[in-house]
C-alpha cells in the first residue's frame, strides 16, 4: 500500500509530512491516517478549497491566482510551500484541480491536476489529466501525489 511505503521512507529519512488540499477535500490526509502509527510523521493538512483561504491560511499570493487561476502548477507549489511553513514540516504535498463534473474551461478541462511538493529549500509541481468522474479523479489525484512523495523520498 502506497500509504504505508510512505511512511516507511519518512521514518527512514526523520521527515514529517503536511498537506494542502484543494479539489481533493483531505483525502490526502485521510489516507495517510489510516495507518497505524502515521502520527510519528503525519503533522496535519489544511484544506484550502476557497481561495480565500489559500491567501489567508498557505500564503498564496492572489497574485499568482489572479495571473494562472487557483488550477495551476504556481498555485500549487505556493500551496506545498505554504503548509510546510505553516505546519512547520520538512515536506509537503498540494493538490488543487478539476474534479468535475462542473468547473471546467476551455483551457482546463475536468480532471485536470496540479500536484506540488515543497520543502523548506525546493519545489516541484506535477500536472495530470484524469478521465474519470469526480471520485475517481480526486482518488487518482491522491494517489499520483503519494506516488510522487514516495519517488522525492526515494
Amino acid at each position: 500500500m502506497i500509504t504505508e511505503y510512505v511512511g516507511h521512507l519518512l521514518l527512514a529519512r526523520g521527515r514529517r509530512m503536511a498537506v494542502a488540499e484543494s479539489a481533493t477535500g483531505g483525502l490526502i490526509g485521510h489516507l495517510m491516517t489510516q495507518v497505524s502509527g502515521s502520527s510519528r510523521y503525519f503533522w496535519g493538512g489544511i484544506i484550502a478549497y476557497d481561495n480565500a483561504v489559500k491567501i489567508k491560511v498557505l500564503g498564496v499570493r492572489e497574485e499568482t491566482l489572479i495571473r494562472w487561476g487557483a488550477v495551476s502548477a504556481a498555485v500549487a507549489l505556493e500551496m506545498a510551500a505554504g503548509a510546510c511553513r505553516v505546519l512547520g514540516v520538512e515536506l509537503a504535498v498540494s493538490v488543487t484541480g478539476i474534479a468535475g463534473p462542473a468547473g471546467a474551461t476551455a483551457s482546463k478541462p475536468v480532471g485536470l491536476y496540479y500536484l506540488g511538493l515543497a520543502t523548506p529549500t525546493e519545489r516541484y509541481a506535477w500536472q495530470h489529466l484524469f478521465a474519470g468522474a469526480r471520485v475517481a479523479n480526486n482518488e487518482a489525484a491522491a494517489h499520483a501525489a503519494l506516488c510522487h512523495l514516495a519517488e522525492y523520498l526515494r
